[in-house]
């Protein structure tokens, strides 16, 4: 064996520590962010934080040159609300929730929603044109527990496919009959008769008393965090308001999703990294960095370290060791604030990016809205790497007006139509959900049967794609889905 010396050269990247810690920061959620930056301020007597929250300073930078009129194409970035309209009680205060802060809830119970009303109607002893009414109109909740088909095309529906003539009027009849059955919220229209319906089954207490005037009265106001306004208009205190806002905390947004869970046990699961808000056309996205606090240089050290290099030449070898000790803290310091500060320009981009492409889910909040989008599409938009983009996207978690979402969830490949009009897989999975939905459970529907379906729908898609979608839905092979 001939041992070789050989010349070789190699071109290598080194990352700089502030790339570094970016990079380490990026992964993080904001949970682990905050606990990042308190671990920092505890290992680094050089860096110290104040009251003031790091998201003003940071948000009014990145908002210059950033926020414009909303259109198909452009977000509005930074908060929805004005300085006069967040007291100092609200920005610190943990139950801060409004219709747009409701999340998903994960608390589930055994039996489903429909049986258990169904169960309960059914010891209410109606006649049995009530009864089928009733049986219809649970029918049609979601899996949130609301009714979100209006009554008159109920009616129709009834008129149609049962024979029964109905008015609306007759209808919300028995819709009220369904709204005092549990849980409680259960069959409302709309979110704010969703949480009036279970305030009405709490002892008038006068923060009980209060919520409902707010609820009733000054909703928009509330959903919007108008909070100062409603002090006003209603002549109440802070404190006032504060207790309501307790008591409206404690209601569940979604009966259908909790028999037995309340916002507050869900807010202590998730905490969401980005707030995406539309109302009335427009969309908001907010960094959620309610807890991040400013973070600074210590002066004295900043200070101690200028009258050092002024008197380099008198300095004993234990003051030169002293000062490197404390530079070596100061840029470590400094490092540390510009790799959170951009690391908050990086999510911030990155989240503006995704809802410029999902612009017409954020604005609905309809899931067959949803483009196909992969970590590519978002990284040409930001210029960011993908592997950028891939770090913001995982572990993190956006909320809107109607639940809380992975930011993974907006990310899916995509399809073709026989028309080669692009769609989300997505959309196909919804579509193979509703199909298996209203199989003959008798005779399940197979995946050559669902081929055809779909392909008849116009989807170009084969065999062993849908069944890998249906491994994904959750669903299993019609054999083990057959109910004899």
């Amino acid at each position: 064996m001939v041992l070789r010396q050989q010349q070789e050269l190699k071109q290598t990247q080194r990352l700089s520590p502030l790339q570094m810690q970016v990079i380490k920061l990026v992964e993080l959620n904001t949970v682990e962010v905050e606990d990042r930056i308190k671990q920092e301020v505890e290992d680094n007597p050089a860096l110290e934080t104040t009251d003031t929250e790091l998201s003003n300073d940071m948000d009014n930078e990145d908002r210059e040159g950033s926020e414009h009129n909303l259109s198909q194409e452009e977000i509005i970035l930074g908060d929805y609300l004005s300085d006069d309209d967040i007291p100092d009680y609200h920005i610190n205060a943990t139950h801060q929730k409004s219709e747009s802060n409701f999340i998903e809830i994960s608390y589930y119970d055994d039996k489903s929603l429909s049986d258990s009303l169904l169960e309960q109607i059914g010891l209410l002893n109606l006649d049995p044109r009530k009864q089928l009414i009733a049986e219809y109109i649970i029918g049609n909740l979601d899996e949130n527990g609301y009714l979100q088909r209006d009554l008159l095309s109920i009616s129709d529906d009834l008129l149609f496919q049962q024979q029964i003539e109905v008015s609306p009027l007759q209808l919300e009849d028995v819709l009220y009959e369904i709204q005092d059955l549990d849980p409680a919220g259960v069959c409302a229209r709309d979110l704010q008769e969703c949480l009036l319906l279970q305030l009405a089954r709490c002892e008038p207490t006068p923060p009980i008393t209060l919520a409902t005037e707010i609820l009733t009265d000054y909703f928009e106001e509330f959903s919007r965090k108008h909070y100062e306004k409603i002090i006003r208009q209603m002549n109440i205190t802070p404190d006032d308001l504060r207790d309501a806002i307790a008591e409206i905390t404690s209601l569940n947004p979604k009966p259908g999703n909790a028999l037995g869970g309340t916002l507050q046990t869900a807010m202590n699961n998730i905490t969401p990294d980005f707030i995406v808000d539309s109302y009335n056309g427009q969309v908001t996205i907010q960094l959620n960095n309610s807890n991040i606090p400013s973070l600074h240089v210590n002066r004295s050290f900043t200070e101690m370290l200028k009258g050092y290099n002024d008197n380099k030449e008198s300095m004993s070898a234990d003051d030169k060791q002293a000062m490197l000790f404390m530079k070596q803290k100061v840029d470590s310091a400094k490092w540390f604030i510009d790799a959170v500060r951009q690391r908050q320009h990086t999510l911030q981009r990155t989240m503006e990016a995704i809802v410029n492409i999902q612009y017409d889910f954020f604005l609905t909040e309809d899931e067959s809205q949803l483009k196909p989008m992969i970590l590519k599409d978002v990284a040409e938009r930001t210029g960011f790497d993908i592997s950028t983009v891939s770090r913001v996207s995982n572990s993190k978690y956006v909320q809107t007006n109607t639940g809380i979402y992975p930011l993974k969830y907006f990310f899916s490949e995509a399809m073709q139509t026989n028309e080669g009009e692009d769609i989300s897989s997505r959309e196909v999975k919804m579509i193979l959900k509703e199909s298996i939905g209203n199989e003959d459970t008798g005779k399940p529907l197979t995946d050559d049967q669902l081929t055809r379906i779909l392909n008849e729908k116009g989807y170009v898609i084969a065999r062993r794609t849908v069944a890998k979608y249906r491994e994904q839905l959750n669903i299993p092979v019609s054999r083990l889905r057959k109910k004899i």
